[in-house]
């Protein structure tokens, strides 16, 4: 047998050809590579088999089912972990913490202070009350203070100053970051920054270069300033941690937190009507599609859950729901901590409007739709009867409440 190697024209020609059906075949396989950070990265699309129909498959099962071989389980990629055993100083973040978990905003500002903290420094996360967050981490938290005590609970702007100037005595951070938001930043950074003397940097969407770079004119036109020690930070200021692990060692005050006499009395929470809350604003959506053949059914589970209601292009256009409920691009965009689709498979401009939202919970008949493969929970069924049986224990939830509060 000869050693020549032969060249073969036409299979270089289909190689070179990206319109050929065999192109993608002559096409060498690179299913995972590490990237400059060591953080193992792979090819989604080249996982899973050709199935009988022509049709791209994948077995999110383990097995491939498409030939007799069989994947390996999947290994966990641990992520490089960041140390800082001597801070030379701190970043202190005051994350919303809205419903004890970390939101997209406090992930972003906690990136903000990974940037500003570079290797010598170490970000301090200062949550009040209990918390129900596991991810401190991953999300990039160096330290973490948990200022506990019923004097923070609820809306106390006054007594969380007192308890931030006592972690500003002892730590000294080099700078203070808090998000401009409705749920509570906004108003408690401007409030701690008037108890320091601090000129604080407001709507910042970005810092670079020993600017803070901050929205003004109604949002129209940008202001630039020096980085100052407070700052009140935008959504989407910088990018997230996400290819590195923090210790989240937690610290303690050395020192017991004053109590301040409030002058505000928090009566507690109001009952809103879920149908007044606007869409953009809503944090628990209930939202129908063409899927959804009982609408009363859904009006039902939505006020049982006590969800605002959301719906698709289709469902607005076949008139079952008003315009102003529209969810998606060509509708509104919205930021929902929960997101639940009813019957909605997930076109395109509906995804991006939901891009922003935490969890996403998708009933649906189809396991193959878009709508399944963007959402954190699936359930695979009939829309009427899932909804039926979510009315039924949400009831049996309550009455199992009100039967140890009696």
């Amino acid at each position: 047998m000869s050693d020549i190697i032969r060249r073969d024209p036409r299979a270089e020609w289909i190689a070179r050809n990206r319109l050929h059906p065999l192109h993608a075949a002559m096409q060498p396989a690179q299913h995972s590579w590490m990237g400059p950070n060591g953080v193992i990265r792979k090819n989604l699309h080249g996982i899973g088999f050709i199935g009988p129909n022509g049709i791209k498959r994948i077995d999110r099962s383990g097995a491939q089912q498409g030939g007799a071989s069989k994947r390996s389980a999947a290994v966990e990629v641990q992520l490089p972990l960041h140390q800082v055993p001597a801070p030379a100083f701190y970043i202190s973040v005051v994350p919303d913490m809205v419903g004890g978990r970390l939101s997209s905003h406090d992930r972003d500002l906690l990136g903000l202070a990974h940037q500003l903290a570079g290797t010598d420094g170490a970000v301090l996360a200062v949550v009040f009350g209990e918390h129900k967050e596991n991810a401190f981490a991953t999300a990039g938290v160096d330290r973490l203070l948990v200022l506990e005590g019923d004097e923070f609970s609820g809306y106390a702007p006054e007594q969380r100053v007192q308890g931030l100037r006592a972690v500003d005595n002892q730590f000294n951070p080099r700078h203070w970051l808090l998000p401009d938001s409705r749920s509570g930043g906004g108003e408690l950074g401007r409030r701690f920054a008037a108890a320091l003397g601090e000129r604080p940097a407001t709507r910042v969407w970005q810092v670079k270069d020993q600017e803070c770079i901050g929205r003004a004119g109604a949002g129209l036109q940008d202001l630039a300033r020096p980085v100052a020690r407070l700052i009140l930070a935008a959504v989407e200021c910088a990018e997230p941690v996400s290819e590195t692990r923090h210790e989240a060692l937690p610290v303690e005050l050395s020192t017991s937190v004053a109590r301040s006499l409030s002058r505000i009395e928090d009566l507690g929470a109001v009952a809103v009507d879920p149908a007044a809350i606007p869409m953009a604003e809503a944090e628990f959506i209930f939202s129908g599609g063409n899927g959804v053949k009982d609408w009363n059914l859904f009006h039902q589970t939505a006020a049982a859950l006590g969800a605002t209601e959301g719906a698709s292009r289709v469902a607005v256009d076949d008139g079952f729901m008003a315009r102003d409920r529209q969810v998606g691009a060509s509708g509104t965009w919205v930021t929902a901590r929960v997101y639940v689709a009813v019957g909605i498979s997930g076109a395109i401009q509906h995804l991006q409007g939901i891009g922003a939202c935490d969890k996403v919970v998708a009933i649906n008949l189809d396991p193959g739709c878009d709508m399944i493969k963007r959402a954190d929970l699936s359930v695979i069924g009939e829309s009427a009867e899932i909804l039926q049986a979510l009315i039924a224990a949400v009831e049996a939830y309550r009455n199992e409440a009100k039967r140890d509060a009696a």
